[in-house]
Order: C-alpha cells, then structure tokens, then sequence
C-alpha cells in the first residue's frame, strides 16, 4: 500500500501549536483520518463509527471525556454535537494548544456547532482528494497565483504527464491509488454510502433515486451555468428542492459554486454561478464516462478538462487554508473568462483549453478587462491559457500558455 504526502500537512501541524483545536472538513474518503493519524502519532484516536462510543458521547459527554483523557482524534465528530460544549470545557479549563484533532464529512452541521461553540478556539481546513501536485509528489506548495515569481518557481518543480484523461478518470480518492480498487464498484459504493449516510442525516428524501438523479443531472452540467429551474424539471422535484440539495452537495465538498466576477464598471454581467464537480472520478462514473479513452475522445472532453483544471486550482487554495478567490466572467454580448483570480488588487484571466497548440487568439476577451477596469481601482495581471502543450510558452509580455501540471 503506498503512502501520499499531504500538501496540508506543514501547515496543519503549525495551526496545532497555534489552536487548542483543528478540524478538518471534507467529503468521505478523501483521506481525513488519515491525515490526521499520521501528524498525531501520540493522540488517542476515537471514530464515532464505533456505536457505543457514539452513544455516549451523544447522551453523557461529560462521561465521555472522563474516559478520554489527553489529547485526542476525534473522527466524524459531526455525529456527536452534544460533545462540542464538553470540548469548550476542556480547552478553558487546559489552555493548551493542540489538544483535539477533529474531522467531519457533513460542513454544515459542523460549521453550525464550531460557530456557536468554539469559536476562537479552532481551526478549520477544507480537505479534498488528492490534488495532481500529491499524486506526483511534488514539493510545491503555494496556491495558484499566476505572477512571475510563481510562474518561474512553479516550472522548476514541472513533470510532465503522459496521459492526464487517465487521472481525469480515475478521479481523486486516495484509495484508488494506495491500492489495487475497482474503480465502478468503489464509486457505486461511494454515492450509496454519501447518501444513505450523509444527505439522509440532512435532509428527508422519500425516494432515494431522485437523489441520485440530481447527482447525475448536476454531474452532467459540470463547467455550465447552474439552472435550478432546468434541474428541476429533468430530475421531477420542485425547485426548491433542487437549491436544497445543491447546498448539500456544496456544504459536504461534492461540488463548487463559482460566482460571476461583477465591478461597478462591468456591465451586463451574468449573475448565474457555474457548478463544477470537485472529483472527476465521481463525475465520469455519474454521467457514464467509462474509461480514459472515451472521455479524451468524446463530446465532453472540454468539460472534464475544465472541471480538472478548476478543482487543482480549488485544492492549491485549500490546502493552504484559504478560501479561493476565484470567479468566472460572462456577459450578455457572449463575452467570457473562465477564470478570474483576484489576488492583492490585481485580477489574473485565465482560459482553460484542450489544445495542444496555444494560440493568443483564445484570450481574445482578457483585453477587454484592461479596457474597463480601472487601473488605480485594480490591475490586470498575467493571462494564463490552461493547456495540453508540453511547456510553458510566453506568447506576449503578459500572456502565458501553461501546462497543466504546472498548476
């Protein structure tokens, strides 16, 4: 079985001396425990998998914490909440750092109880799969900034891919590259065990396929504007509905809302988010994309790249603790950017191509935000062209072709 650095891993251990707490949040499986059993060799680990621990840390959590003295894993703490005011107690009463690792799969409910109850006193990390940067051990950490000094620091550490569609298809989960998985059966087991478990303890769903049918409709739509509306009708359920099962999906690390970048000076600005599905792995089995080959090949191979692309840039930001300031642009003259990062009052375009051959005629929109934005308000950095060329390729002063491992 093969073990993979976690690119968090630095920091969480520097948030450890600085919190009495750390959590970390994010959907099943992407490697939380794991985690946080490696950086923590010296804590008790505790799953709430196990019923009877579970019941009393729900019905006697102070019972529970007199059985579990020092320092302590906590894992899925989500299903014990009555346990939070208990931490709190602790943490007051000790005034230590370090004291409690946390993780949890379902965000809302977590971030419902740390608000009210530990505020102050924790951290929190969003943790996804494995980015391409672990996948290939790189040991490069900063987020997705494209100035010069990341653009030249980010290419010493380039290793080409043979075949990106393949890591595109497998998709994240640390367990399809620690070991020999069948990738259908693990995926088939994972929308079963994601909703059986998790949207079930958030919300009452009479008829379980629906929800499946939603997961495929919005795994169909990945990289596209998100029209409630149009889900609705194709799944059979209200509207309402469907934006309540977007926000699961959102709230448990299933997908990202990308908001449209709106400036006073922007006008005739689409106000629609785009959704994007963060593993595509999970994607390419919802929708039925089957092996490497038909998805490198096929209708939707524009839309898997895209979606790759934005959940490295996602992860790069994550992992660093950051919320990613990132946004899309679009217009009613059919103007568009597919990703905006905005980053210490500068704005850097980004366009995101299957091509394997650069062109500067694919950022054709990245002037128009020079044109009106004001410069003393905001700068417009580096354009980037996301693409399959196998090196990075300055096609103008501030316009850049980028391979995309070297995101």
């Amino acid at each position: 079985m093969s073990f993979y650095i976690r690119q968090m891993q630095s920091l969480l251990q520097s948030l450890m001396k600085q919190f009495p707490a750390v959590l970390v949040t994010g959907p099943r499986q992407v490697g939380k425990s794991t985690l946080l059993q490696h950086i923590g060799k010296d804590y008790h680990y505790v799953s709430f998998d196990d019923p009877i621990l579970l019941s009393m840390a729900r019905n006697d959590p102070t019972l529970f914490m007199l059985n579990h003295k020092g320092k302590l894993i906590l894992d899925e703490v989500q299903y014990a909440p009555a346990l939070f005011s208990s931490l709190k107690l602790a943490i007051d009463t000790q005034k230590t750092n370090g004291l409690f690792l946390l993780s949890g799969s379902q965000a809302f409910q977590l971030m419902q109880n740390v608000t009210e109850t530990l505020a102050g006193r924790i951290a929190v990390l969003k943790l996804q799969g494995f980015s391409l940067r672990e996948i290939q051990q790189v040991d490069f950490y900063p987020p997705f900034i494209p100035h010069l000094d990341y653009l030249n620091e980010r290419e010493k550490y380039s290793k080409p891919i043979e075949n990106i569609w393949k890591i595109i298809h497998q998709g994240y989960m640390p367990r399809l590259y620690e070991q020999e998985t069948n990738w259908d059966i693990y995926y088939a087991s994972y929308v079963s065990t994601y909703i059986e478990r998790d949207v079930r303890s958030l919300t009452h769903i009479n008829n379980l396929s629906d929800f499946t049918r939603f997961m495929v409709a919005i795994a169909a739509r990945s990289g596209e504007l998100l029209n409630y509306s149009n889900v609705a009708q194709e799944v059979g359920v209200s509207l309402d509905t469907i934006k309540r099962w977007t926000a699961i999906l959102e709230t448990s690390g299933i997908i990202y809302l990308l908001k449209p970048y709106s400036n006073n000076h922007l006008k005739r600005v689409v106000k629609t988010p785009k959704v994007y599905m963060l593993d595509t792995g999970l994607m390419a089995w919802l929708t039925k994309w089957l092996t490497p080959e038909t998805i490198s090949q096929g209708a939707k191979r524009g839309q898997f790249f895209e979606t790759f692309v934005m959940s490295e840039v996602i992860k790069s930001f994550y992992n660093n603790g950051l919320e990613p300031p990132i946004y899309f642009y679009r217009d009613t003259n059919q103007k568009e950017i597919d990703l905006l990062i905005e980053y210490d009052r500068t704005l850097y375009p980004v366009e995101i191509k299957t091509s394997a051959s650069p062109d500067k005629k694919m950022a054709k929109s990245f002037g128009f935000l020079k044109e009106n934005l004001p410069s003393e308000e905001i700068q417009v950095g580096n354009g980037v062209i996301i693409n399959l060329y196998p090196q990075k390729l300055w096609l103008s002063g501030d316009l850049v072709a980028l391979p995309v491992w070297e995101l």
